[in-house]
């Protein structure tokens, strides 16, 4: 689902919705399309606070860069979700 999103990004709310159609047909149950729709942002937020902190050495500027992050990925979630959704419940 990741990689599609990112193959679909010049179709700005269609993409997503495609490849979170195709990401929740993969998964099979709507729990399951959640969890793929939610875990990549969770991870992204992650890697950003571990990367902010060792580069910064101040782990309150990686947890700022952390959240900015979880934010901006939660954004992109909207379609995502909606199509994992249907996608599952095909």
């Amino acid at each position: 689902m990741f990689i599609l999103s990112i193959l679909l990004f010049w179709l700005p709310v269609a993409g997503p919705f495609i490849a979170g159609f195709v990401g929740g047909r993969k998964a099979g149950t709507v729990g399951d399309a959640i969890l793929a729709v939610i875990l990549p942002g969770l991870v992204f937020a992650g890697l950003l606070f571990v990367l902010g902190t060792t580069l910064t050495m101040v782990p309150l500027l990686g947890l700022i860069a952390g959240a900015g992050g979880l934010a901006l990925a939660f954004a992109h979630i909207g379609p995502l979700l909606v199509g994992a959704i249907i996608g599952a419940l095909v």
